[in-house]
């Protein structure tokens, strides 16, 4: 396996080809949720083995992006099959690495370690001080993109009912993130209060 060969493809893909308009699913995502991934992994004690794959599902996870918005976990997955094997992953590798790209899927469950690692990771900034500003480029970027167009007491009531419905899988990111991820509901419903209808 030549993760530092995968992992340098698909930054130039990410960094050349993204459309500007994905203000929210960046490279500078695919970087956070690649750290994330990584304190995890180490907090968790997974192998080093598996930790790559982790990894790499992490690097790849959005990378459907550059192909279909819609149905870009699918779209993922193929870029995943197409071009790991030729970083020398092995059929085994890239089924796992599928598997942890589909469950970043909004409303899947994470039911192993492997992800619910790349789940919590993926989410990572729902528990973070910035939360607002990640979720602010989210009804930005679908602004741009014309996916929908919620005002913005509607987006504050679509993000208090997320970070509720919400649930970090791994002890690490409870521990690190649950309070945080407490807070920022309280600020929102403070901000709520003050928004006119």
């Amino acid at each position: 396996m030549n993760f530092y060969s995968a992992k340098q493809y698909i930054i130039n893909r990410l960094h050349s080809e993204l459309d500007p308009k994905m203000v929210y699913h960046d490279l500078k995502h695919t970087i956070n949720v690649y750290y994330a991934a990584l304190e995890y992994s180490k907090l968790e004690k997974i192998s080093e083995y598996s930790t790559k794959l982790v990894l790499t599902a992490a690097l790849y996870h959005d990378s459907g992006m550059l192909i279909d918005y819609q149905n870009h976990e699918e779209a993922s997955v193929r870029i995943c099959e197409q071009e790991l094997p030729k970083f020398d992953y092995s059929e085994d590798d890239i089924k796992t690495i599928v598997r942890l790209v589909r469950k970043t899927k909004l409303l899947e469950e994470a039911d192993c370690i492997l992800e619910n690692i790349i789940c919590d990771a993926d989410l990572d900034y729902v528990g973070r001080e910035y939360f607002f500003i990640r979720s602010m480029k989210l009804l930005y970027e679908w602004k741009l993109l014309k996916k929908h167009d919620y005002s913005l007491v509607e987006w504050l009531d679509i993000q208090v009912s997320f970070l509720e419905n919400h649930h970090f899988y791994t002890k690490s990111a409870q521990s690190l993130r649950e309070d945080t991820k407490r807070n920022n509901i309280k600020e929102i419903r403070e901000l709520y209060k003050i928004c006119p209808d």
